[in-house]
C-alpha cells in the first residue's frame, strides 16, 4: 500500500491508465468486430506481428524451409495489435486468446489451429523430424528449456519490459523487482552456455529459437533499449550463443517477417515466397509507389 493508492473492494477497468500498448489489453475476451482472416495458397498459414513471440515461429519456418523442407513453405499475415486485429471474429476462431502468434495447419482435413508460440515451435518439429534432439534421451532437456522460456519470458516482457519502457511513470520498485528477475535469468542462460554450444547440449533445436527470440534480442540491444541498464554485456557465454544464432541466415529472414517497426529495409509485413524478401520489403514497396 502507498499513501497514494488503496486498492479498491472491487476492481473496475480504467482503459485511460494503461500507458502505451494499453489498447492491446481488455479484461474480457471475445471478438469485438467480425472480420474473416485471408488464407493463402501454401500448407502454413501464420498471423502474426514481429515480436519476439512471433518471431519464434518466423524463424522456425524460414530454418525449416532453409533445410530443406518444402513442405513448410507459407503465407505470413500481418495482425497489427495496436490496431486491434487480434480482435477480429477471425482471429479469435484460431486464437480464442487473442495473441500472436497463430497458426492454420492446412496440410490436415479439417485443418489444424494451433496457437502459443511454444506449441507451434513443438508442432512444427515434430511434423518435420526437425530441430528437435537427434538422441530422443535427450528430448526432455530440450523440452525443460522450451518451457523454461515459456514460463519466464513474461517477467521479461510483461514485467521488466512493461515497467522500464511503456509504463506511463517510472517506479522504482516493480523496475528493480523485475530487473532482478531478469538478471537472474540471464545468469542462469549463461551458466548453462558456459557448458553447452546451444541451450539444451550441441544441437541446435526450436529451443534455442524460442530463447534467442527474447533473451537473445535483449543481450544483442534490440529489445528496450536495456541492454546497458542490464549489462549485458558481462554475460558472455550467452553473448556467444546470442551471435551465433543471429549470423544464421534463417534468422535474419525470420527476423523480419510481419515486421510492421524498425527501418523500411527490414520490413517484410507480408510474406507469401522467398522472392518477397529481395523485392518486397518495405523501403521497394514505398520506393516504387512513390
Amino acid at each position: 500500500m502507498t499513501d497514494t493508492y488503496t486498492p479498491p473492494k472491487v476492481w473496475t477497468w480504467n482503459q485511460g491508465n494503461g500507458g502505451e500498448f494499453a489498447s492491446i489489453n481488455r479484461p474480457i475476451a471475445g471478438a469485438t468486430h467480425d472480420k474473416d482472416l485471408a488464407v493463402g495458397d501454401h500448407p502454413f498459414q501464420l498471423y502474426s506481428l514481429a515480436t519476439p513471440n512471433g518471431v519464434k515461429v518466423t524463424v522456425m519456418l524460414e530454418e525449416l524451409l532453409a533445410a530443406g523442407h518444402s513442405g513448410a513453405e507459407y503465407d505470413a499475415w500481418l495482425i497489427n495489435i495496436g490496431e486491434g486485429d487480434q480482435f477480429s471474429s477471425g482471429f479469435v476462431s484460431v486464437n480464442p486468446n487473442s495473441k500472436i502468434p497463430a497458426l492454420m495447419d492446412h496440410s490436415t482435413t479439417p485443418p489444424t489451429r494451433i496457437f502459443e508460440s511454444g506449441a507451434i515451435l513443438l508442432h512444427l518439429a515434430e511434423k518435420f523430424d526437425a530441430f528437435l534432439p537427434s538422441d530422443p534421451a535427450k528430448r526432455p532437456e530440450m523440452l525443460s528449456w522450451l518451457f523454461w522460456q515459456m514460463g519466464s519470458a513474461p517477467y521479461l516482457g510483461g514485467g521488466f519490459g512493461h515497467f522500464y519502457s511503456y509504463a506511463p511513470e517510472k517506479w522504482e520498485y516493480p523496475i528493480d523487482r523485475f530487473a532482478m528477475e531478469t538478471k537472474r535469468q540471464l545468469d542462469v542462460l549463461d551458466r548453462q552456455l558456459a557448458e553447452n554450444t546451444y541451450i539444451s547440449g550441441e544441437e541446435y533445436t526450436i529451443a534455442d529459437m524460442a530463447i534467442w527470440a527474447w533473451y537473445g534480442q535483449l543481450v544483442l540491444g534490440r529489445l528496450y533499449s536495456a541492454a546497458e541498464f542490464l549489462d549485458v554485456e558481462s554475460y558472455k557465454h550467452l553473448q556467444r550463443w546470442a551471435k551465433v544464432i543471429d549470423a544464421r541466415p534463417a534468422v535474419s529472414r525470420g527476423r523480419m517477417v510481419n515486421r510492421a517497426f524498425g527501418e523500411l529495409e527490414t520490413q517484410l509485413r507480408e510474406r507469401h515466397d522467398a522472392s518477397d524478401f529481395d523485392t518486397k520489403t518495405q523501403d521497394k514497396l514505398e520506393a516504387a509507389s512513390s
